[in-house]
């Protein structure tokens, strides 16, 4: 059955939401703070069985952030999840014999049947994006490549692509596939091709889209018109928690001109504007919203998180954990940090061999999530 109207709001008055970004196993590091925020809520709601869908009126991810957000949007326990991740992390990436590699033109690193059959087992197969399962609203990003364009899909059954008579309603998608698309990263697995009215469309993973981190159009997804959505804009009205999979700051100082090669430029550059985007997410939410807890953002901009002259349009919290070395000994895990093995782990997308220090460097991360960061967003349905 499909979702007719939106659920209602958690607290009358009040809107929370929750993005997500990609990163791939080092979802982990994710599951972690959000285990720390849900501990949080269920002792400020003296309730142990509280799960995050109790709290957060909308979810938002990108990739590993989508496959997250959706279980959190049907009900999940983060312990729940986490043990998801644990359980089918290496399956997931086991990588496809080397000679059926160079075979292809494409050459993926690991076969689409470990994540789709996860999928399927896990959300079901007949279980619909639009589907009534769901206790609070979603949004995943997911890049079209047939159009060369950012789809950011909302379940929200009042959206203009989401009208359950017409043939191309994207509430009728299977959910498992729309996350699948999400996660299917270039060089990493294979694009997802997906029918919609007629048509097949090949997906990939959002994580190429400006949207890594969906935070911002999150907030524009809930607040613009178009959107049909409409929720009141104000620091005391709306609430958007971003968290990160890990930030990666990266310096070169022996990089000289000639180095700067097509294959270094193919190496390098999608990671640095995922990057740049990413952070440019970070800077519109500080910019728009009131960010009452963040990293800094760099030596120029530090943590943008002075009052403004106006009120903001909505309250920010963003937290994540930086992945070199200064920000591990800062976290007080040297021990990671001063082994370059295990330091250069934990920053792959695939580092499944890194799980265990994953989520040490999550737990300590989540380590800065306090109750005063909600204070104007107590309570829980």
């Amino acid at each position: 059955m499909l979702m007719t109207e939106p659920p209602p709001p958690k607290v009358p008055g009040q809107r929370r939401m929750l993005a997500l970004d990609g990163g791939g196993i080092r979802g982990v590091l994710s599951l972690e703070i959000l285990a720390g925020i849900e501990d949080m809520l269920r002792k400020d709601n003296d309730n142990p069985d509280l799960v995050l869908s109790d709290y957060f009126d909308y979810f938002g991810g990108t990739s590993t952030g989508a496959m997250i957000a959706t279980a959190l949007g049907l009900g999940w326990p983060v312990e729940r999840i986490l043990n998801l991740y644990l359980e089918t992390g290496p399956v997931l990436f086991h990588p496809i014999a080397r000679r059926r590699r160079v075979a292809t033109r494409f050459g993926y690193k690991y076969p689409r049947s470990g994540l789709a059959s996860a999928l399927k087992d896990h959300f079901g197969v007949s279980t619909e994006f639009g589907s009534n399962d769901f206790r609070s609203l979603l949004l995943v990003v997911v890049h079209n490549s047939t159009t060369d364009s950012p789809w950011p899909l909302s379940n929200n059954p009042q959206a203009i692509y989401n009208d359950a008579d017409a043939p191309d309603c994207n509430l009728r998608l299977p959910l498992w596939q729309i996350v699948r698309a999400s996660t299917a990263a270039p060089v990493y697995y294979p694009p997802e091709r997906v029918t919609l009215g007629g048509r097949d469309f090949i997906f990939v993973d959002g994580g190429i889209t400006p949207f890594n981190n969906p935070a911002f159009q999150l907030f524009l997804q809930a607040t613009l018109p178009e959107y049909r959505l409409g929720w009141p804009k104000g620091e005391d009205q709306l609430l958007l928690v971003s968290v990160g999979t890990g930030a990666l700051p990266k310096s070169n100082p022996s990089l000289k001109v000639r180095d700067m090669n097509l294959v270094h430029t193919l190496k390098t550059v999608p990671g640095t504007l995922m990057a740049g985007a990413s952070s440019q997410q970070d800077i519109l939410c500080r910019a728009v919203g009131k960010c009452i807890h963040g990293d800094p953002i760099d030596g120029e901009l530090d943590r943008l998180m002075e009052p403004r002259p106006t009120p903001s349009d909505f309250t920010y919290v963003r937290y994540n954990a930086t992945l070199n070395e200064d920000g591990l000994r800062s976290l007080g895990l040297d021990h990671i940090a001063g082994d370059p093995e295990r330091l250069h782990g934990v920053q792959q997308l695939d580092g499944v061999e890194f799980i265990d220090d994953l989520r040490r460097i999550g737990e300590a991360a989540a380590g800065n999530v306090t109750v005063e960061h909600f204070q104007q967003f107590r309570g829980a349905s």
